[in-house]
């Protein structure tokens, strides 16, 4: 399979989760296996609701149970989300050490640095945990400078007009 890559796709444009489904496509179409784990995008997000019908060839999960993104919910109801939100990234964890995956999607992990839900220091020791095979895709809005050496391929992804 190859080197092991980090690749990051982050920024204020659109397009960063689709980028990144369209290199699980691609895995997947060279038999490779692929999971998916989103965060911070609430349940109702339909974005990737047709990924289900790519099972088994791409699984994809989400923990967060609210209905709407965690920014528009209630501190009340952020502490119990945020709570499935730190299952999803222990199960990230638990996908990389048991090596369950050869392609591991983290959509929106870097979202987490911005809420101070993880650190990226966690996001260091999951990238160090990887054994030799394993692709690794982050996206996010922003990129920490302390995160840059480890990633391999990074696109930043900005929006230069909107005219909608």
């Amino acid at each position: 399979m190859g080197k092991k890559t980090v690749q990051v796709y982050y920024g204020t444009g659109k397009g960063k989760s689709s980028a990144a489904v369209g290199q699980c496509i691609r895995a997947a179409s060279q038999g490779l296996s692929v999971i998916i784990i989103q965060f911070l995008k609430g349940k109702d997000s339909d974005e990737f609701s047709f990924l289900g019908k790519l099972e088994p060839d791409i699984k994809f999960f989400s923990f967060e149970k609210a209905e709407q993104s965690y920014d528009s919910l209630l501190a009340s109801q952020k502490k119990e989300e945020r709570q499935n939100i730190l299952n999803g990234f222990n199960f990230a964890r638990k996908v990389v050490d048991t090596g369950e995956c050869d392609v591991l999607v983290l959509d929106e992990v870097l979202g987490l640095l911005d809420l101070d839900i993880i650190t990226t220091e966690d996001i260091i020791n999951l990238i160090n945990m990887r054994d030799d095979y394993c692709r690794l895709v982050l996206t996010g809005r922003n990129l920490p400078e302390g995160l840059m050496a480890y990633a391999d391929v990074v696109s930043k992804i900005d929006l230069e007009k909107d005219n909608r």
